[in-house]
């Protein structure tokens, strides 16, 4: 009986996978109302909502699309990157090629990070442009199925569209921060109305104050939320390319007992931690990009 009750516990990778683009997709439609109420209330205070918020949106898309399609020369840049010789590293090429071949992905670029920490991330617009990286440190301190699942989780963002996914989050965060920005600072050079027209908008003003306060603060909150449930949805695409989540939990218990070095942390730009394995960083509070690895690990057990 006992038996019994413990695989009934046990949760499936495609239920995991399923959960979690289901929660991914709730938390791109609250940031998308939120863009739509910030607009709205901003634009009846002026008494047009479409020429600002249209304004705002295409200097927000173009910024963000630049970003987009330079994605992984950023990544490679704000890490410290250098391209993997494939002899000196031939464990490191042959996982991946492996992987690649049980996926039906195409071999992403590999490079490598001198850094002591036991990492790595992925990055690209997707998978004809991605682009792998691990440190030093996880190729001196993790087995071989160890090894195989961190890189099986980095194929998996590759994967999902990870890259692509949290692109259109950033545009849409961007938007709210640029229109909530904009509209504060032209606070300041507004000239008074008519009674009437005062009074018509001024409610809408002062929500319009509030929200452009507090919006980019809230989907800042929820943008991290999604960063942490793709984390998840990762972790369970790791297993299924597998068909194990012993490695990936092995390598996590290692990341876990880490002590990390502050001067190694210098060297890592804080807009690229979001795409390693784990935080660099380490924070564990609301404001961390990534889940805590306890309970990536009680997840994975149950798998």
């Amino acid at each position: 009986m006992q038996k019994e009750a413990k695989n009934f516990d046990r949760t499936s990778f495609y239920e995991q996978i399923s959960r979690n683009k289901m929660k991914s997709a709730v938390l791109m439609i609250v940031i998308v109302l939120v863009v739509i109420a910030l607009g709205y209330v901003i634009g009846r205070a002026y008494g047009d909502p479409f020429v600002f918020l249209a304004f705002a949106s295409i200097i927000a898309i173009i910024y963000v699309t630049i970003g987009y399609y330079s994605s992984a020369k950023i990544a490679v840049l704000g890490a410290g990157a250098k391209p993997a010789d494939s002899q000196k590293y031939r464990q490191y090429y042959n996982l991946v090629e492996g992987l690649t071949i049980a996926s039906g992905l195409p071999m992403p670029k590999l490079y490598i990070m001198e850094n002591s920490q036991i990492n790595a991330f992925a990055s690209g617009r997707n998978p004809e442009n991605a682009i792998m990286c691990v440190t030093t440190g996880a190729l001196e301190n993790l087995d071989r199925s160890e090894l195989e699942g961190v890189l099986a989780h980095e194929l998996s963002h590759i994967s999902n569209y990870d890259i692509r996914f949290m692109t259109l989050t950033a545009v849409l965060v961007g938007m709210i921060s640029i229109i909530s920005q904009m509209f504060l600072r032209s606070l300041w050079f507004r000239g008074g109305g008519s009674d009437r027209d005062s009074k018509g908008s001024a409610i809408f003003m002062i929500i319009g104050i509030i929200l452009a306060i507090l919006a980019p603060i809230f989907v800042q909150l929820v943008q991290l939320a999604i960063s942490r449930k793709r984390e998840y949805m990762a972790d369970a695409s790791a297993v299924k390319f597998v068909r194990s989540p012993t490695g990936l939990i092995g390598a996590l218990k290692k990341i876990k007992k880490e002590t990390i070095k502050p001067e190694e942390t210098k060297r890592i730009s804080k807009a690229v931690a979001p795409l390693f394995i784990s935080n660099p960083f380490k924070n564990s509070d609301i404001t961390s990009t990534h889940p805590s690895i306890d309970s990536r690990i009680q997840i994975l057990e149950r798998m």
